[in-house]
């Protein structure tokens, strides 16, 4: 049983938007790196983008930058990934994990992790 929570995603238009979002009732995200991942059918993990307990925010790919953002609310103790003009490539399985320490595109380095949810981008 996954310690995160996720919630979100599903179909959307190409061009159209979608929030995820990631929280547990274990431990307060404001100390953590939360990471957002996802995964192709057929390609590799890849990182998406992670905010610090500072509220830092990385984006790991350039062509997530200007599209996604990363947000976190301390008081609802939840993550978010908002991504907006979404297109096909975009489809995946979206994931958030949190680590202790820094920001890292390793997935590997990650210890908990959220179930994960489907984003399609169809028409």
């Amino acid at each position: 049983q996954s310690l995160l929570v996720q919630s979100g995603g599903g179909l959307v238009q190409p061009g159209g938007s979608l929030r995820l979002s990631c929280t547990t009732r274990d431990a307060p995200l404001s100390e953590y790196a939360t990471a957002w991942f996802r995964q192709a059918p057929g390609k590799e993990r890849e990182g998406v983008s992670c905010i610090s307990r500072s509220g830092g925010r990385a984006y790991f790919l350039d062509s997530k930058k200007g599209r996604f953002t990363v947000s976190r609310d301390n008081a609802k103790n939840t993550v978010y990934l908002e991504m907006n003009s979404l297109k096909p490539e975009d489809t995946a399985i979206y994931h958030c994990a949190v680590r202790d320490g820094a920001c890292s595109s390793d997935g590997g380095s990650y210890p908990f992790w959220g179930q994960g949810t489907q984003v399609t981008v169809s028409s």
